[in-house]
């Protein structure tokens, strides 16, 4: 019974640090925001989900390229930076994507955004 206790705890532990190391999500762009960006947005959000984080990149770079002034645009490049390791420019965008979240929780409230780009920083 103490085994199977242990495992069990064991498998606990292993699933829930397995989860906070799970990638972010990108997130969708606003209902009023350029169709073009949009389509872009919605295929950068296809490869970022399958793993393909340089492929995302280039479409959420094209999609903020559309319209600059959109936070999730940028929140999609930094975590795509951030998933490839480029984490100064990943910061830069996380900056970004704070100054235009137009009050999106899921941008303000973000760990990762806050880890990269804490408000006590300059250019926050």
């Amino acid at each position: 019974m103490k085994r199977l206790a242990f495992i069990l705890v064991l498998l606990f532990f292993s699933f829930t640090s397995s989860c906070s190391n799970s990638p972010e999500l990108a997130l969708k762009l606003p209902n009023e925001a350029n169709p073009e960006a949009n389509k872009h947005n919605d295929e950068g959000i296809s490869h970022y989900n399958q793993g393909h984080y340089n492929e995302a990149l280039k479409h959420f770079h094209m999609a903020s390229e559309v319209d600059s002034r959109i936070g999730e645009s940028h929140y999609n490049e930094a975590i795509s930076l951030d998933a490839l390791g480029r984490h100064g420019e990943a910061t830069d965008h996380f900056f970004v994507a704070r100054k235009y979240a137009s009050g999106n929780l899921a941008i303000l409230q973000s760990q990762i955004l806050n880890a990269h780009a804490p408000m006590d920083r300059e250019g926050s």
